[in-house]
């Protein structure tokens, strides 16, 4: 049997995610393909637009076979958190043969001088010489991803002609996924899938492949998911429209009562205890607080020359959810992932999960409240970061619609 992995937001669900599916199945000949997929927060620091429950069911109808959720910890980390926990997940399944990403530069040696595969080896290295240099270039106010290029190049001659290579988000994520592949010493190939059409941050709808954030960007800019029918598959479009007629697009901005009221109870202690808070930033929230009128409007407030939006999003909203740096030390230990946490599948993909269910190595979460009572009471408390930052999604959702809060133990996994 053959599995491909795909790891996604889907956020939300769009043309170019489908022909990724559909040249991933070309490309591997597989039988099924199994995403992991982020919850209801994403790794920009910031919640889905749409809950998980819906994204999954969009998934399930243009390809997927089944979709696993990827524990809070991972889905909102930095890449090589982010990267390391989807492909624990993804490995320990037992079955997946091949792990499918998009980018905009080949994963494997034979399609090119220099691959994914190889850069990821090098980084894994790290002499003293590389974080040194990469130190000094960090001090000079780069960004990690600059930063980290040009350390590359510097310290390896030979990489300096693809050194935009390392600055491209998805390229990122895809040296982080072969970084973490590597470093499991896992049998998974590493496939990569040209992007189509628009870049990751294309902010305009300019052509059927237009990307997540110009999505968003429009439908929380006031158009209607219908106008958007030329970049969305139909069946996906669908249930966007359904979505849409009770609960508008979920953006930061809906947390930010929820967020000054954490930032104010703990205005005293801190917070350098949260992931990726450091003492500078969490001195400069302190600081800086009274001053806040909102959580997108905070975040440009803290931003500096060498701190970036995306990483201080991330930091508010680690500290929202009570995400902290003892919580990735505790992932580190478990191997990651201790739990397979099923968001769907569909019916005729029974055989994959028959397989699962007797390969992996980890137990496959079907029904929360079950699993609340067997996990160990490390994955436990993994799992209980998942089901508070669902139900907080959840209950800011149902205050924008006005209906009952759906309730994050006891909601059915889709099946279509």
């Amino acid at each position: 049997m053959k599995v491909n992995g795909i790891i996604a937001e889907y956020n939300p669900f769009h043309n170019g995610h489908k022909y990724h599916l559909e040249e991933s199945l070309r490309r591997t000949q597989a039988d099924y393909t199994v995403i992991v997929m982020s919850g209801d927060f994403v790794q920009r620091g910031a919640p889905a637009m749409l809950d998980k429950h819906t994204r999954t069911e969009m998934a399930l109808r243009c390809g997927a076979d089944l979709v696993l959720e990827l524990p809070v910890l991972y889905a909102t980390a930095s890449a090589e958190y982010f990267a390391s926990g989807a492909v624990a997940l993804l490995d320990s399944l037992g079955v997946v043969t091949h792990l499918c990403f998009g980018s905009e530069y080949p994963a494997q040696e034979r399609e090119s001088n220099i691959s994914l595969l190889q850069i990821a080896s090098l980084l894994m290295e790290e002499s003293e010489t590389y974080r040194s240099v990469l130190k000094e270039f960090l001090r000079r106010g780069l960004s990690y991803p600059l930063a980290r290029g040009m350390a590359l190049s510097q310290c390896h001659p030979s990489l300096e002609p693809y050194a935009n290579t390392f600055s491209s988000p998805n390229n990122i994520l895809g040296i982080e996924y072969c970084k973490a592949i590597l470093r499991r010493q896992s049998r998974i190939l590493p496939i990569a899938i040209p992007r189509l059409g628009a870049g990751y941050h294309d902010e305009e709808i300019s052509s059927r492949f237009g990307s997540a954030l110009a999505i968003r960007k429009a439908l929380c800019s006031g158009y209607s998911a219908q106008r958007l029918s030329a970049h969305i598959p139909e069946a996906a479009l669908m249930l966007l429209v359904e979505y849409m007629k009770e609960i508008p697009p979920i953006c930061s901005d809906d947390f930010s009562s929820a967020l000054y009221y954490k930032l104010l109870m703990e205005k005293e202690l801190g917070y350098e205890r949260y992931m990726d808070v450091s003492a500078d930033l969490s001195n400069r929230i302190r600081n800086l607080s009274g001053e806040f009128t909102g959580f997108d409007a905070f975040c440009k407030l803290l931003k500096t020359k060498d701190m970036t939006y995306t990483r201080i999003s991330r930091s508010l909203l680690h500290i929202l959810l009570s995400i902290q740096k003892e919580h990735m030390a505790l992932g580190r230990k478990i191997d990651y992932t201790p739990y397979a946490r099923v968001l769907g599948f569909r019916r005729q993909a029974i055989p994959l999960l028959n397989a699962v269910k007797k390969q992996a190595s980890i137990p496959l979460v079907t029904k929360v409240a079950n699993a609340k009572k067997s996990l160990p009471p490390d994955a436990g408390k993994l799992l209980q970061l998942d089901i508070l930052s669902g139900e907080l999604y959840q209950g800011i959702a149902a205050l924008q619609s006005g209906q009952k809060a759906v309730n994050e133990i006891s909601r059915p996994i889709v099946t279509v």
